[in-house]
């Protein structure tokens, strides 16, 4: 397979139509990207690196964060994991507090918000300094120390967290939250205000398409069972309530955040990720989904 072929006739085509969406504003500093950037990364189990476009701008991964922590927590708690979080679609926002208050405060999984901070609750458990072992972990798979936090984002989403400390609050009540509400969300905003460029989220997002192996310096960070069922979550969780349309039109494990990122495998061959951020009303990049849609049509086939 060409694969640079393959990703520069996608990029042209999704240029052509010209998609826009809105750049998300609910996060203030989030409203000042160029909404016309666009750049993918395409990155091989073998290591060769195919990409187009603005591929080495840094921007917010936000969500994208969320499968790294969880890789992290599930890594060190195993099964025992899941007590405390399901693994179902929530069909529901992203911040919705009318389905945590019914479910008796155990989110519906991981990558919602509620099911986040509750990765994020443990994660500081077991360690005195959460958001730099974060920042480790993911320095590690791409083998570089260029990848840092966001100040001004970061303190953005600390002044407009209400609906986050909302969720937190209301999991405390019922005894799924441990840490203060306010460092909690504190260390929630810096692990989402990480910044990163399509080619190294690329590289680090092989993680789950080596089957949990780095393979820059051949560390088992997972095992193959935590890795597929990783995996799984993402294709079934990793676009909030639009990730059956996401398993319809591309079906490929991904995460998606609101700066506009989309991170995506097909297990043993690639990563892939598409930055644009111009969202859809699902909050999702729109070229990136249109991207990525292109992308598997294209290639033929996808993880069915």
């Amino acid at each position: 397979m060409n694969y640079q072929q393959l990703i520069n006739e996608v990029y042209s085509e999704v240029q052509s139509l010209q998609l826009e969406g809105i750049v998300a504003n609910y996060i203030p500093e989030l409203s000042n990207v160029d909404i016309h950037k666009f750049g993918i990364s395409l990155v091989t189990t073998h290591g060769e690196v195919y990409c187009i476009g603005d591929t080495q701008e840094k921007f917010s991964l936000q969500s994208i964060s969320k499968p790294f922590t969880l890789a992290m927590v599930f890594a060190s708690e195993g099964e025992a994991l899941w007590k405390r979080l399901g693994v179902e679609p929530s069909g529901n926002p992203f911040n919705s507090l009318a389905q945590l208050e019914y479910e008796n405060g155990i989110p519906r999984n991981p990558f919602i918000n509620a099911g986040a901070l509750v990765i994020t609750d443990i994660l500081r458990s077991k360690t005195n300094t959460p958001v730099e072992d974060i920042l480790l972990f993911i320095k590690k798979l791409t083998n570089t120390d260029n990848i840092s936090i966001n100040q001004k984002i970061a303190l953005s989403e600390m002044a407009h967290s209400n609906r986050n400390k909302a969720l937190a609050h209301l999991m405390k009540s019922f005894g799924n939250i441990n840490s203060s509400i306010d460092e909690l969300i504190e260390t929630y905003c810096y692990q989402c205000a990480i910044e990163m460029a399509c080619t190294e989220l690329a590289q680090a997002f092989l993680l789950f398409a080596n089957h949990g192996h780095n393979r820059l310096n051949g560390d088992q960070l997972l095992t193959i069972s935590q890795t597929k069922r990783i995996n799984a979550i993402m294709q079934t969780c990793g676009f909030y309530d639009e990730a059956g349309e996401f398993a319809y039109t591309v079906g490929l494990p991904g995460k998606s955040g609101v700066g506009g990122g989309i991170a995506a495998v097909l297990p043993g061959e690639f990563s892939v990720v598409v930055w644009s951020p111009g969202l859809n009303s699902k909050g999702n990049s729109a070229k990136g989904m249109k991207a990525l849609e292109l992308l598997t049509t294209k290639l033929g086939h996808s993880v069915f």
